[in-house]
């Protein structure tokens, strides 16, 4: 979401953007590949794979995912994460601006170091995903992205006392999100590196 604005869940004001996931493993995937399977970088392509954390969408997880031919698919990498805003309608995959993105596959569209998303919009490192209509079947979800709180040229904005900047992050409240994926900058840098060296992933799939 380009365009953000505040919101105050429950008497706390919290910042925008993502978080981990209620267990350490992605469901029904494993780590490593059955044993006596060869694993190498053109076995097979990436993926994200970002699993939703409903008792704390702010410790949602996103991991790297490698497929893996007639076995297991293979986690390259794993991130604390979160989508939706923390409030009301946070987990309510149809509420536009507000709800966690909706559950399914999403294309991977582009990705970039240098997003320019203007005032108060995503800048940086940033993955595009395509839109996507909900489970009513009649809100479409746009502008959806992976990203966290920077510059556009990649750096931490000043800090601002008494004040969230969107350019720099200031702490687990940042994970909170108008429908995106938010990593820390940190993290979202290293997916950039581990994606570089594996392969850019083509899709991204979002579960419950």
């Amino acid at each position: 979401m380009r365009i953000r604005h505040r919101i105050v869940p429950l008497a706390a004001a919290v910042a925008l953007t993502g978080g981990l996931a209620a267990t350490e493993a992605a469901p029904a995937l494993a780590a490593h590949p059955a044993p006596g399977k060869a694993v190498s970088a053109a076995a097979g392509g990436t993926y994200l794979y970002f699993n939703k954390n409903w008792s704390n969408p702010s410790k949602s997880k996103l991991f790297l995912m490698k497929s893996i031919p007639n076995a297991k698919d293979q986690v390259l990498a794993k991130y604390r994460a979160g989508s939706g805003n923390g409030g009301r309608n946070g987990t309510n995959e149809c509420a536009s601006m507000q709800g966690w993105l909706p559950t399914g596959t999403y294309r991977v569209l582009n990705h970039t170091k240098r997003h320019n998303g203007g005032r108060s919009g995503i800048n940086g490192y940033a993955i595009q995903v395509q839109d996507k209509v909900c489970k009513n079947h009649r809100t479409k979800r746009t502008e959806l992205f992976v990203h966290s709180e920077m510059n556009v040229n990649g750096t931490q904005g000043p800090r601002k006392p008494g004040h969230d900047s969107p350019y720099r992050w200031d702490g687990d409240s940042d994970y909170y999100s108008l429908g995106c994926i938010k990593l820390t900058p940190a993290h979202i840098k290293n997916l950039f590196a581990k994606a570089a060296h594996y392969g850019w992933p083509t899709r991204l799939k979002v579960v419950n």
